[in-house]
């Protein structure tokens, strides 16, 4: 049996992260092969694993690098991946997604890791955590792989709030400014705001708005903004963060994800066509491997929720271990850094006026 003691008896000091088991398409092995990875490399992390016992115990005890630092929370209820998050809210206490949420809001763990519903990870999180103050929604940041000097940009929001107005735009790029200063180490990050193009007089009257108010919210917020960058920008090195709505960001991230494995698929397919191109491809191996990592969506699993009063990390639902332990990374390393105190005291210092646009959609999400 896996050990059921609480995770203060792992080493002091400690981060204790909380997983949601069940949220996972690959099931709950999937979770444990990441707990072990990560485990393995980071002697400075416990766990508190919100999954049914019964399938849980057995996978944990074959691994001792996670005696004594694992806590297993008997649940079995799940939230599917197809439950509407209104739903999710009225029937949803009581799962693993809920524990593992609330585990985070009583100050039993830093930090919360789902694969589960997106929409209703969410819900949940903004009525057990709340928003931080001044924020009207949150966004989901991710870490996008370019050919800056950190190896990433970042871009938000990438689903969270598809009517994200000017105000909203501005509080993501406070919110992205201080991701990257926290998770790329950048002392004073570059923003840009993503446009049809890079005129001033081009995209909707919102970004127009947003523009004015990023570049005159740059000076306190300790950023430069460039200005408005296109969808090329997104991987090159003009830019560090990328400040967008959650429609057009998600649609990129999933172009992106597509054409990284496409690309991996052609390669693979190439390299196999002759007894020559596969020849070449012995030659060619440490070039390939390192190209494959550098494209591998697993090796930057992990959106962050930004703006709520704690650290949630979504993992894409269908993360083998190596993505869970890219997740957990990613949550260890925020939680670690003090990430949501940081980000709160930034956002709450933001000299952003609140308009009537911002109160309408307070009442809104209430």
């Amino acid at each position: 049996m896996t050990d059921t003691a609480p995770v203060e008896a792992a080493p002091n000091g400690s981060t204790v992260i909380s997983i949601d088991a069940l949220g996972a398409e690959r099931g709950v092995s999937a979770v444990v092969g990441g707990l072990v990875l990560s485990a393995r490399k980071n002697p400075d992390i416990a766990f508190i694993v919100h999954g049914p016992e019964a399938e849980l115990a057995p996978l944990i005890a074959r691994n001792p690098i996670l005696q004594g630092r694992t806590e297993v929370r008997d649940v079995t209820a799940a939230i599917s991946m197809d439950e509407k998050p209104s739903r999710a809210l009225r029937n949803g206490k009581g799962s693993s997604m809920w524990n593992a949420l609330e585990t985070v809001e009583n100050g039993e763990a830093t930090v919360a890791v789902s694969c589960g519903n997106t929409g209703a990870l969410m819900a949940i999180s903004m009525v057990r955590l709340r928003k931080a103050p001044g924020i009207n929604r949150p966004a989901i940041a991710v870490f996008w792989p370019s050919r800056n000097p950190a190896g990433y940009n970042v871009v938000l929001d990438v689903g969270a709030d598809i009517r994200a107005d000017a105000q909203d735009l501005l509080k993501y790029a406070i919110m992205g400014a201080s991701y990257a200063r926290n998770g790329l180490d950048l002392p004073r990050p570059r923003v840009g705001l993503l446009n049809l193009g890079t005129e001033e007089h081009k995209g909707r009257d919102e970004l127009r708005e947003a523009a004015t108010l990023i570049e005159a919210a740059a000076p306190t917020g300790d950023f430069t903004y460039v200005g408005f960058v296109e969808g090329s920008d997104l991987s090159g090195t003009s830019v560090d963060i990328i400040v967008t709505d959650g429609f057009a960001g998600n649609i990129a991230v999933k172009t992106a994800e597509g054409t990284a494995a496409q690309i991996r698929e052609l390669l693979a397919e190439a390299f196999r066509h002759s007894i020559f191109s596969r020849i070449g491809a012995l030659f060619a191996y440490t070039s390939l491997r390192r190209l494959s990592k550098r494209i591998d969506p697993r090796r930057v699993n992990g959106g962050v929720f930004l703006g709520l009063n704690g650290t949630v990390v979504k993992s894409h639902g269908s993360a083998d271990a190596t993505g869970i332990s890219a997740a957990i990374k990613l949550a260890f390393t925020l939680a670690h850094n003090g990430f949501s105190e940081k980000l709160a005291a930034r956002v709450a210092s933001s000299p952003a006026p609140v308009n009537d646009s911002t109160n309408k959609k307070e009442q809104e999400a209430s």
